[in-house]
């Protein structure tokens, strides 16, 4: 019986078993004493001899019950501080422990969030995102074919497992070592190029069989905080119309195409999603789009039908992360309006709500870097993409260092903040006070967006 391991010498919790056990006993016959039915006359002549030798006098009964009751409570107090102690010191470092007991219980009742991308932008958000629920499912494009993803899916024929590994990470709950060894990519031999991450998906798909489950037991074994799902599980290939009409296919000739692309499409087109994606979108309370390569992240996830259609007829709220900078042979000189353009001539209205832009400034040292690869800074034209019917808000998201990108508590910080603007009725109170007393926290230093009070308009859902 699993109840009996408790039992076992060494854990330094019987001890407090049985502590509790007296401190119960305890305050049940001193409160019985105060009520004048003492469960044996023996115990409440105890009692009585007690109190006279430690008051030196005889006092009423019922203050000797008083006592009794007082000291059962102490114990019980002291065995439960005692238990909690032991068990948590074996688990966490126990300076950490009540905190992290705290923030992973406000976790569990955190909003449900479904984020769809791929690359590093996918990754970006929900590092930032397990921080504030444990609901998050991100759904991942499966269309890479360059490098180690590319070099598996001949091989062994599985899905490109990349970007999968990168959220995968992003989603765990492990120490930098790990991460670092997951992350790790070999340098030499016959292995070089491909990441110990990918080949322990590879290996596991090979091992049970199904792609999808290797990702499941991959997070079970990670101890991800959410869950990670394919966008399909069949094989596809990303194809692109050029601007001249030309058809490029595969993921690494669109991105590499040099030249502005006039649409992206599917092959095959009638790729399902799993089923457990299209289950989340309809119990979502938020959905993200993006951040991450227009063409060849955000959009492929996309062109899935009925996970689009799941999209659309789902009432969360949807938002999409605009990109920081633009993308060389991708996205050359495209606005934010740009890029809700092109999401919307793909997908068709009603599938973006929100659009977030970054209206943070870029250090010049930096951008002077990007400039010198074909990269420029997203302008953040608001006004044009309120035309387009999406509601634009600017805030300022990037992260410090080298890489011009999206800083994750930041920009996990914004989209929440965008769904507590729109309400969440689901939501208790305590956990709403909560995270908005967190995300308060969290922005204290940044102003906040700018945005619905400069349009005159109020986010989709709000009722005003």
């Amino acid at each position: 019986m699993r109840w009996a391991r408790w039992l076992m010498p060494g854990l330094r919790v019987k001890r407090w078993f049985v502590l509790f056990a007296a401190g119960i006993l305890m305050f049940a016959s001193g409160w019985a004493i105060i009520v004048d039915r003492p469960p044996l006359a023996a115990l409440d002549a105890l009692v009585r001899r007690g109190v006279a030798f430690m008051t030196g006098s005889h006092l009423p009964p019922r203050l000797g019950g008083m006592v009794l009751a007082g000291l059962g409570a102490a114990a019980v107090l002291a065995a439960v501080y005692g238990a909690y102690r032991s068990v948590t010191s074996a688990l966490v470092p126990e300076e950490r422990a009540g905190d992290l007991i705290v923030q992973r219980r406000r976790a569990d009742r955190g909003p449900r969030i479904v984020a769809l991308g791929g690359g590093t932008g996918l990754s970006t958000l929900v590092r930032g995102l397990k921080e504030y629920t444990s609901h998050v499912t991100a759904v991942v494009t499966v269309t890479d074919d360059g490098g180690s993803s590319g070099r598996l899916v001949d091989e062994l024929g599985i899905l490109p497992p990349g970007d999968i590994r990168n959220v995968l990470v992003a989603l765990a709950d492990m120490e930098p070592l790990m991460e670092q060894v997951l992350q790790h990519r070999f340098s030499r031999g016959s292995l070089a190029g491909h990441s110990l991450g990918n080949l322990l998906l590879g290996a596991l798909t090979e091992v049970l069989g199904d792609f999808e489950e290797a990702v499941r037991q991959s997070s079970r074994v990670l101890a991800v905080r959410g869950q990670v799902l394919p966008s399909t599980a069949q094989p596809v290939r990303l194809c692109a119309e050029l601007d001249d009409g030309t058809v490029v296919r595969g993921e690494t000739r669109v991105s590499g195409s040099g030249r502005p692309i006039r649409r992206v499409f599917l092959e095959p087109g009638d790729a399902r999603p799993p089923a457990a994606a299209l289950e989340a979108v309809a119990e979502a309370d938020l959905i993200v789009l993006g951040p991450g390569s227009l063409f060849t992240s955000v959009l492929p996830n996309l062109l899935i039908e009925p996970l689009r259609d799941a999209i659309r007829a789902s009432g969360a709220l949807k938002v999409y992360v605009v990109n920081v900078m633009t993308q060389p042979g991708e996205t050359d000189g495209f606005s934010a309006a740009d890029h809700v353009r092109a999401v919307l001539e793909h997908t068709g209205p009603g599938l973006v709500d929100v659009a977030l832009v970054n209206t943070g400034p870029v250090d010049p040292a930096r951008l002077a870097a990007y400039r010198a690869q074909g990269a420029d800074v997203v302008r953040a034209d608001l006004d044009a993409v309120a035309r387009l019917g999406v509601l634009p808000v600017g805030a300022p998201v990037v992260a410090s260092g080298d890489l011009v990108r999206h800083d994750p508590r930041l920009l996990a910080a914004q989209v929440l903040r965008l769904l507590l603007d729109r309400g969440l009725p689901r939501a208790r109170f305590f956990d709403l006070l909560w995270l908005s007393e967190r995300l308060r926290r969290d922005l204290e230093p940044r102003p906040r967006p700018r945005a619905a009070a400069l349009l005159g308009r109020s986010l989709p859902g709000s009722g005003g």
